[in-house]
């Protein structure tokens, strides 16, 4: 946040002098409007009608923007509209509306401008058409630790890994940089050659997702490999660097429960009431019944009471809740959210060996699609994060700490939150075409708080966005020992 300079003059009062800006500024306005009488407003007024109507209805954080962040909803889109009344141009608009989001505050309500509504063609099977970017992993911070050593291995360039040691301790070091397949296009090309898929040929949703699958699966092998590894090294500790991690896929449900050797229990995921969940929950329940029909014992009654539960959460999907007391400020009426099932699936928490041997496995408890093992490190556990963990990464680091399995350390992170499950369809808007994308769930946390809200490490560490990565790296080995004291006294 901004904070402007207060200079206070006594030549006039501080009630005289904002009128006489606010009505200077107003009539620069109108005049810039003046002068381009060409330009028509209206579509975009209808736009930014459609996109309030879209946030009352399908906007899942609007209670937490609402009683949490305390944003006045209603003020900041009789802003935007007024922004636009005076607008010249289509990109005085479009500013209007980005304005609007970044007051907002929540890192996955987005708008995304388009020139064309046609289709986009398909793309070819080339990595980097397929948006792998190995950017997005970011710098390894914890690797500029004065005292860390890299780790020597066959599948260090994908998750890179290390050693400090000290007197009396080892501290293994690991980086995972993104928690999306996309993060690591030297494994896209493995898997084109792998699947054997040219990369002259066409690559539709199905191709590209058979390729992010075969990735996903080699992420989790390489990362086992590096647990072991700085297990036979001697670690005694592990730090998992999330500073920057933006986020990903699901697959940071299969990471987590290989960290740890706590069985971990997962976040409670709230939904918002309204066609696409009651859609979704449907569908869940038709699965569960299907699979149930080729079941015996305590499976058909596992999947059976799940179908019961779906069907639940499904009548409380299909009935909407008013919005209007949030935008003056009050709770509603109704439970804004409905209660759903988990950030892993249907299910808390699950044996992966023993559901994965199950056809219906993965429709119950989602990290089993990947072929991790939990515990692969069972020791003490240190997580860094920062102002750019973000989305998975938050939800990596909260559902840790709320299992009392690591220490977090560093800075509170973004606070992004659950985001957009696959059911999730953006707003398209009628005049401009731009996507409004509005997160479609919430993760709970433990103690029942929006995950939102981001994730207070247990240790602060002074990290500043201005600081280089070899600053930050010497204020994390500042506290790191204070770290490591904590984490061996919790499980004492």
């Amino acid at each position: 946040m901004r904070h402007g300079k207060f200079v206070k003059r006594r030549s006039m009062c501080w009630p005289c002098a904002r009128a006489l800006v606010v009505t200077s500024a107003a009539v620069l306005l109108a005049a810039t409007a003046a002068a381009n009488p060409a330009f028509d407003r209206a579509p975009w007024i209808e736009d930014l009608e459609q996109a309030r109507g879209a946030f009352a209805t399908k906007y899942a954080n609007l209670e937490w923007a609402v009683l949490e962040r305390e944003i006045d909803l209603s003020a900041l889109f009789s802003t935007t509209r007024t922004r636009i009344e005076v607008a010249s141009s289509d990109a005085d608009a479009r500013a209007a509306f980005e304005r609007m989001v970044k007051r907002l505050g929540d890192g996955h309500v987005r708008i995304r401008w388009s020139d064309s509504q046609a289709p986009q063609a398909t793309p070819h099977a080339d990595c980097q058409a397929l948006n792998y970017d190995a950017r997005m992993q970011g710098i390894y911070v914890a690797a500029l630790i004065p005292a860390y050593t890299p780790l020597a291995g066959s599948v260090a360039r994908v998750f890179p890994a290390g050693v400090i040691r000290e007197e009396r301790r080892t501290i293994g070091v690991i980086r995972i940089g993104v928690f999306t397949p996309e993060g690591f296009p030297e494994l896209c090309a493995e898997a084109l050659t792998a699947l054997q898929i040219a990369p002259t040929a066409l690559c539709d949703e199905a191709c590209a997702e058979h390729i992010k699958d075969w990735v996903s699966a080699r992420m989790t092998q390489d990362l086992i490999a590096q647990l072991r590894a700085l297990k036979s090294v001697g670690a005694d500790v592990l730090v998992v660097d999330l500073i920057d991690n933006g986020g990903g896929t699901e697959w940071y449900e299969a990471a987590m429960r290989m960290v740890t050797g706590v069985r971990l229990k997962a976040a409670r995921i709230d939904f918002v009431r309204g066609t696409q969940w009651t859609t979704e929950l449907a569908e869940r329940e038709g699965k569960l019944r299907a699979a149930a029909g080729g079941e015996q014992g305590s499976d058909r009654v596992l999947l059976l009471n799940l179908a019961d539960q779906a069907a639940a959460k499904r009548r409380e999907a299909e009935s909407p809740c008013d919005s209007t007391p949030m935008w003056n400020g009050k709770h509603a009426s109704c439970r804004w959210l409905g209660e759903g099932f988990f950030s892993s699936g249907l299910l808390e928490s699950g044996d992966p060996e023993l559901l994965r041997g199950r056809p219906w496995g993965s429709l119950v408890f989602e990290p089993v699609k990947f072929p991790y093992h939990e515990g692969v490190w069972d020791g003490p556990l240190i997580v860094l994060v920062n102002q750019g963990t973000a989305s998975a990464a938050e939800g990596f680091a909260a559902e840790l700490q709320d299992n009392h399995a690591a220490v977090i350390m560093g800075a509170p992170t973004l606070g992004a939150g659950c985001g957009h499950t696959d059911g999730s369809a953006p707003t398209v808007l009628k005049h401009s075409g731009a996507r409004l994308e509005l997160p479609d769930c919430v993760r709970v946390r433990a103690d029942g708080t929006n995950e939102v809200m981001g994730v207070e490490p247990d240790i602060l560490v002074g990290l500043r966005p201005e600081d280089g990565p070899h600053r930050r790296a010497l204020r994390i080995a500042e506290k790191l020992p204070l770290a490591v004291a904590q984490v061996f006294s919790k499980r004492n």
